[in-house]
C-alpha cells in the first residue's frame, strides 16, 4: 500500500465537474503521485469485435462519464476509496490497430509494470479481447484465477475466420495457457441463441459455471449472490464485466446487444455483494459510444469501474489490517 497520503479527485466545488482534465473521475494522473494502489487504465483496441466496431473509443467516453461521479463515499459499501487508497488514472494502452497478436502482446506489456501483490489494475476496454493480456499480466503476479464473468455470451469459442484470438474466443485460450482456476470460475448474464448446442458442452469443460439472466429470474439476485461466493470462495479473482451483460434499454451502446439482459440495479447490487472477495485485476470492456444515447451505456460502465474501485479498496485494507495484527501477534 502507498505510504503517501492518498490525492484525491479534483473538488468539484472548486472546479466544477465539466471542466478541468478528464482522467477517470477526475482524479490524478499516474506521474502526479510518488506511489499508486490502483490504476485505472483505458485500452483502446477493438480489432477482435466480430460485429459494430467502436469500442476503441470506450474509454474516453466512460473517463468522460465520469465526471458526474461523486467518489469521495460509497454508501452501499461503506468505503472511502480515494481517500484510503491512492487511486490513479495511468492514461491509455498504446498498441497497434491492425494486428490482434501484435497488440495482445503490447498491452500484456504494459500492463505488467502497473501490478505487483499490492497493485491493481482495473481496464477499461476496447472491446473483450484485452481480457487475455490482462489475465497473463495478473497471472504472472497472482498465478492462476478465478474468473467471474459478467457477460451475455460465453467468449469461450474456438475461432472466429480462423483467427484463435478475439473478443468471442479469448477465455477458451485463457483456460488452454492455466491461466483460470477450473473449478472456480463463472459466467453470469448469459443469455441468447448459440451457434450450436454442444457450445455448453466445451464451456463446461473448461471449468465454467453459468448463472444465466433467466436464473436470476428464478433464483432472485441474492441467491445468485451466494452461488457466486461459494464458488469463488478466498481465491484471488479477475473480475470481468462485458456492459452488454445489461439490457440493451440500459446499454444500448455496445457492439453485440442481446435482449433480456440484467437491469442496471441487478448488476450493480451482483457486483456489490461481493464485498470481501479478493479481486486482483478487473475489466470493464466493450462500451461503443457511437450507438449510445445520453451517455447512458458510459455512466453505467463508469459507475462500474467506481464499484471495482470500492471492492478492491476493501478488500485490500481488510488484507493489510489482517497482515498488521498478524505481525503484531508473531512479535
Amino acid at each position: 500500500m502507498s505510504t503517501h497520503v492518498p490525492v484525491g479527485p479534483v473538488e468539484a466545488t472548486e472546479v466544477p465537474r465539466y471542466a478541468g482534465l478528464g482522467t477517470f473521475a477526475r482524479l490524478p494522473q499516474i506521474g502526479q503521485v510518488p506511489d499508486y494502489d490502483i490504476a485505472i487504465l483505458g485500452v483502446p483496441f477493438d480489432t477482435g469485435t466480430s460485429f459494430r466496431p467502436g469500442a476503441r473509443f470506450g474509454p474516453s467516453a466512460v473517463r468522460e462519464a465520469s465526471r458526474l461521479l461523486r467518489p469521495g463515499y460509497h454508501v452501499e459499501l461503506d468505503v472511502t476509496p480515494v481517500r484510503e487508497m491512492q487511486v490513479v488514472d495511468a492514461g491509455d494502452v498504446a498498441c497497434t490497430p491492425y494486428n490482434i497478436g501484435k497488440a495482445v502482446s503490447q498491452i500484456q506489456s504494459q500492463v505488467r509494470p502497473l501490478l505487483d501483490a499490492a497493485k491493481r489494475v482495473i481496464a477499461i476496454g476496447g472491446d473483450h479481447t484485452i481480457a487475455l493480456p490482462m489475465l497473463r499480466a495478473v497471472s504472472e503476479v497472482h498465478g492462476p484465477v478465478a474468473l467471474l464473468h459478467f457477460d451475455a455470451h460465453l467468449d469461450t469459442w474456438d475461432t472466429y475466420f480462423e483467427e484463435p484470438i478475439t473478443h468471442g474466443t479469448m477465455f477458451r485460450r485463457a483456460f488452454e495457457e492455466g491461466l483460470l482456476l477450473e473449478d472456480k470460475s463463472m459466467h453470469i448474464g448469459i443469455r441468447g441463441p448459440v451457434y450450436d448446442q454442444d457450445d455448453f458442452l466445451r464451456d463446461h469443460e473448461f471449468g465454467f459455471q453459468i448463472i444465466r439472466a433467466t436464473d436470476i429470474d428464478s433464483i432472485g439476485v441474492e441467491s445468485a449472490i451466494e452461488r457466486v461466493r461459494q464458488r469463488l470462495g478466498d481465491t484471488p479473482v479477475y473480475l470481468s464485466v462485458d456492459i452488454d451483460v445489461l439490457d440493451p434499454a440500459f446499454a444500448p451502446g455496445t457492439g453485440t446487444p442481446e435482449m433480456g439482459g440484467l437491469h442496471s440495479r441487478e448488476l450493480l447490487r451482483l457486483l456489490r455483494g461481493l464485498d470481501g472477495i479478493n479481486i486482483v485485476g478487473a475489466d470493464v470492456v466493450e462500451v461503443a459510444p457511437a450507438y449510445d444515447h445520453a451517455d447512458v451505456t458510459s455512466l453505467a460502465a463508469a459507475t462500474v469501474v467506481f464499484d471495482m474501485m470500492s471492492l478492491m479498496t476493501k478488500s485490500m485494507s481488510a488484507q493489510i489490517a489482517s497482515n498488521t495484527a498478524l505481525s503484531q501477534v508473531v512479535q
